[in-house]
């Protein structure tokens, strides 16, 4: 039969008008790959890519190692560990007259206006370092007293002197001239290495060691009143030992608890990631039924904390009310706290509840790459033990920030300052010299006053210079973390391309695909992960000086700075994970390819804009999944947890008496999820590069026996409507 002479020209006219339209629409995100037979995964024959930036990188990083020595020579973290007495002596050093004397004692703490003075050793007063604290009342002039009836006195007061006296025979005036003993001495207690006085409440009135009124050596008559408010606030940093020691009492007797409970979600993530092999499908029902579970535990346990709470007394206070508390159990005794508790849940269930309604046809999409990746974890399962590699050098370079941080902080020579008693000197405040101060003219211009330690400091070239030296540390520091971060992604990259790129498998999966891509990335790729690390880094810097101008300029800002502000800060956390999306992306091309920085991140953009709805069907719906993973994990471990610390398991085990219980319960709930995020990333990073190959996978092939695609056919099938052709069969 013969066809129309017009009909047949028309009919390929109008099945060729869309292509070309297409193929012009594909070319503004770049040109689709071409088959190519010699291409079997991630190139070999590489060179290597951003030397320049590789060059930069060294350098920086052969100048953070100069910065350490220079903080290591010129700091002294002793300045830490130990108070400081007037004369710049460290209390407590060995091998020093000071060795058994750990304690920094005040002479007259009313001259103190607030503790926070005392504890950055800027009080203008004589401080001493004594081996322990005033257990009792006592001022010189009693002391003199009672030196003729027991000598013992004096030997006990002398202690908390500047210089040993064989007898008291010196007057009052002095003494107080002379600046060697205190007038009187109240009782104390240690903290902070320093004697804070001994605080307490009596029948609902302030005492100092159960008196409220004493003398105070200079014929005055003092009461703890005016004790405490010349330290401004010392109830509350008492307050805070208590809470501090209690803490530790806490953590002292739930360690093996919180160590095993952490081993527990390794293993539990370890398994979770084995099962998905068999039965993703499976697990992640379980996963939405355990997350719908635990979530509703909480909210029947707030229900029954709420309900119990009724009629009970003070529990109707609202959270207003009690204010700021450094209690904690005191909030769970109201019924606004479970109340609030309550109705986040609620709203958490639904939220859970509605995503699973809305995403049930995407999750098919999910289960089948889940499955896909747990194959490709199974043959490359090194890839799990991964994050603990990277986990050891994110602890190297957190370490070393901080040592350098504490370091560059202690850095400095003594600086002693004058301090009049009546604040009526001129030259108060001015720097001066211990040494020779007594024979100077402003001694004897200014009647009483004292050349006393202040601070660290110095005005060489490096002293001036360390606020810029830190801000190179915290540079740096984020610039080493994003690139170890880096590092971890191409590796991963490597090894999953590796697998995806066989065509038979597991047969033509080189062997140690892991160490293989590892040691690619290290040895030619170095320089564009520290580029891609270098921009993260830079707008991370960025955003911690916005943070920094925030809190010193907050007082000074209008509304429309404020919303200035506000708006940039809302750019840079978008920028940022905008970066992170694409960096992840151009590593993967960059562990298949071999290509610098940019253009790895240029086609690895056009390649997901050319798939762009296939991106969107993928990428939130998987990593929904890995979350949930998560937070099963986390609730498993954090509800177990709950019911031991809480002591609601007495049948099966006996929980530790604690303070606060949910000291070790939070330790465990935030460890457990960093550990069971750890293992997932690995999974979300399997997703991610078996995803990239995939799209490429159908740019080069098109399933016929002489271009065959890699992907499995099942997959293939979810994601793409074309229809397989099937791979060739192994002979």
């Amino acid at each position: 039969m013969n066809l129309i002479p017009g009909g047949r020209q028309d009919l390929p006219s109008k099945l060729t008008e869309k292509p070309p339209d297409n193929h012009l629409e594909a070319k503004k995100y770049g040109e689709p790959r071409t088959f190519d037979p010699n291409f079997k995964g991630p190139v070999v024959n590489r060179s290597c890519t951003d030397v320049l930036c590789f060059i930069i990188f060294i350098l920086f990083i052969i100048g953070y190692i100069i910065l350490g020595l220079i903080a290591w020579v010129n700091g002294d973290p002793r300045r830490v560990a130990y108070p400081t007495d007037s004369q710049g002596h460290f209390c407590g050093q060995k091998g020093t007259p000071n060795e058994n004397k750990s304690i920094l004692f005040y002479f007259n703490l009313f001259s103190c206006t607030s503790p926070s003075v005392m504890v950055n050793l800027q009080c203008p007063t004589t401080q001493i370092c004594v081996s322990k604290c005033p257990e009792k009342f006592l001022t010189y002039v009693e002391t003199q007293l009672l030196y003729k009836k027991d000598k013992n006195s004096w030997t006990y007061y002398s202690q908390f002197c500047k210089s040993p006296f064989s007898k008291s025979d010196r007057t009052l005036s002095q003494i107080l001239m002379d600046d060697n003993c205190p007038a009187a001495i109240f009782p104390s207690k240690p903290f902070l290495q320093r004697c804070f006085p001994d605080f307490s409440t009596k029948n609902g009135t302030l005492t100092v060691g159960n008196k409220t009124m004493f003398e105070d050596g200079k014929g005055k008559t003092r009461n703890a009143g005016e004790l405490r408010a010349a330290a401004n606030h010392i109830n509350k940093i008492l307050d805070a030992k208590s809470l501090g020691t209690k803490l530790f009492e806490d953590y002292a007797t739930t360690w093996y608890w919180i160590l095993t409970g952490l081993i527990i979600t390794m293993l539990l993530s370890w398994i979770f990631l084995i099962l998905l092999r068999f039965t993703a499908g499976f697990l992640f029902w379980v996963f939405m039924s355990g997350v719908i579970g635990v979530i509703g535990y909480g909210i029947w346990h707030c229900y029954k904390e709420y309900n119990n709470l009724r009629g009970q007394e003070n529990s109707h206070l609202t959270i207003y009310d009690i204010g700021i508390q450094t209690d904690i159990s005191m909030y769970l005794q109201l019924r606004q706290t479970w109340l609030a508790f309550m109705i986040i849940l609620c709203i958490l269930e639904a939220l859970v509840i509605l995503m699973l309604i809305f995403l049930r046809n995407r999750i098919r999409i999910s289960i089948a790459l889940l499955k896909e990746g747990s194959k490709a974890i199974r043959y490359v399962p090194t890839t799990l033990i991964y994050p603990v590699l990277t986990f050891i050098f994110l602890s190297i370079c957190i370490c070393y920030w901080a040592v350098i941080a504490v370091y560059l902080a202690t850095s400095g020579v003594p600086i002693y300052k004058i301090i009049a008693p009546a604040g009526q000197c001129e030259h108060e405040n001015k720097t001066c010299d211990p040494e020779i101060f007594n024979t100077t003219e402003i001694s004897k211009a200014c009647p009483g006053s004292q050349c006393i330690f202040a601070f660290y400091g110095g005005k060489s070239v490096y002293h001036q210079y360390i606020p810029t030296l830190q801000t190179f540390n915290l540079f740096v520091f984020l610039w080493l973390i994003n690139f170890v971060f880096a590092l971890g992604q191409c590796t991963l990259a490597g090894a999953f391309a590796s697998y995806y790129w066989a065509l038979e498998k597991p047969e033509d999966i080189p062997p140690y695909p892991l160490f293989t891509a590892f040691g690619r990335a290290i040895r030619y790729h170095t320089g564009s992960l520290a580029f891609g690390s270098l921009i993260l880094a830079l707008i991370q810097m960025f955003r911690i000086v916005l943070e920094y101008l925030d809190k010193r300029l907050k007082e000074s800002q209008n509304n429309i700075s404020k919303f200035l502000q506000c708006c940039l800060k809302c750019c840079f956390w978008c920028l940022e994970k905008a970066v992170k999306f694409l960096n992840r992306n151009a590593y993967v091309m960059i562990a298949i390819h071999g290509k610098n920085f940019c253009r790895s991140a240029k086609d690895a953009f056009n390649l997901l804009i050319r798939n762009v709805l296939k991106v969107a069907v993928m990428d939130k719906v998987t990593d929904f999944v890995l979350i949930l993973g998560k937070m099963l994990v986390t609730g498993c471990i954090g509800v177990l947890a709950f019911l031991l610390f809480t002591e609601r398991l007495p049948i099966l085990i006996e929980g530790p008496s604690l303070n606060y219980y949910w000291v070790p319960l939070l330790t465990v709930v935030i460890g457990s999820y960093l550990i069971a995020h750890g293992f997932f990333s690995v999974y979300a990073m399997c997703i991610d590069t078996l995803f990239i190959c995939f799209c490429e996978d159908l740019e080069r092939n098109d399933g016929s026996t002489e271009k065959p695609y890699f992907i499995t056919p099942t997959l293939h099938g979810i994601l793409n409507k074309k229809q397989l052709v099937p791979q060739k069969q192994k002979e």
